[in-house]
């Protein structure tokens, strides 16, 4: 039987473990605030910076969030970033990617207090994520596509995994986090300059796409009873959708899942758990902050 594995229902349970600990913090006084900054007018940013003032206000965290032109100066952003890092009420912040062509992101990264690195990107914290400490913050999409395989019953020790994609949101903090002891994972990272992708892809017992290419990964390129995580989110279009596009993943999802064991679907799988681990990171930076 295959598994279609459910990500809002498994964020829902993320959801329900930080609402004890969010009213624990509010017990001592503390209440987790998250503060998102969006430069420009990106549709999909604005989505997404929605969602997750949405989740904040749901879960009772304190929002803040800042929505700035698309011709705001690098000046002003990094003023802006730095006011929010001596911000008390405000425990975690991240600048929604990407930003427009004239700003410097990677400076912007490296301006924020790593303490409120909630999205994990600063150089602090994925030094900590290759080190193994646990007191940094790992990005929240590789955080969330892991909760997913555990939660699904996946022996991740000495499984073979191929991460499709090299970038530094999802691919390579992916494997730094699977390779990680407790998790004990041998890890391939497979991109463009790969030699026979899907000879690699067919060895894998859990492959993880996220290569930013709808239905790149064929179901001639999974081996039966593989697991299947899908990051993609593109949008293609679809002259019968009311909206004239619909979205789909980096895996061909319709001839794959009748060989997966289990498998991501897109919408519902991976997205919403990048938000409930952005949630989570949130409250972790809050006790962190407060030595709690």
């Amino acid at each position: 039987m295959r598994t279609i594995i459910d990500g809002r229902a498994i964020a829902e349970k993320v959801y329900t473990e930080l609402r004890g600990e969010i009213a624990d913090l509010k017990s001592r006084g503390l209440t987790p605030g998250l503060a998102v900054v969006l430069v420009g007018d990106n549709p999909a940013s604005r989505a997404y910076v929605r969602a997750k003032d949405k989740m904040c206000r749901e879960l009772g965290l304190h929002s803040v969030k800042l929505e700035l032109p698309a011709t705001t100066k690098q000046e002003e952003l990094l003023a802006r970033v730095d006011k929010l890092n001596h911000d008390p009420a405000v425990h975690g912040v991240l600048v929604q990617s990407p930003p427009p062509p004239h700003i410097d992101e990677v400076a912007i990264i490296r301006a924020l207090d790593p303490r409120k690195d909630v999205d994990g990107f600063h150089p602090l914290n994925v030094a900590k994520l290759a080190m193994g400490d646990n007191s940094g913050f790992v990005p929240c999409t590789p955080l969330g596509c892991l909760r997913l395989l555990r939660e699904t019953n996946v022996s991740l020790s000495g499984a073979n995994i191929v991460v499709l994609g090299r970038s530094m949101i999802v691919g390579k903090p992916m494997a730094l986090l699977l390779m990680q002891k407790g998790v004990d994972a041998t890890v391939t990272v497979v991109h463009s300059r790969t030699r026979n992708i899907g000879e690699v892809c067919r060895r894998a017992d859990v492959i993880i796409a996220a290569i930013g290419q709808p239905h790149f990964v064929k179901a001639d390129q999974v081996r039966e009873g593989a697991v299947v995580i899908d990051v993609g989110i593109n949008r293609v279009d679809d002259a019968g959708s009311e909206r004239g596009y619909r979205l789909v993943g980096d895996v061909d999802f319709d001839s794959v899942v009748k060989k997966a064991g289990a498998i991501t679907p897109v919408p519902g799988g991976v997205g919403p758990m990048t938000i409930a681990m952005l949630m989570a990171n949130t409250v972790k930076a809050c006790r962190m902050l407060n030595i709690l």
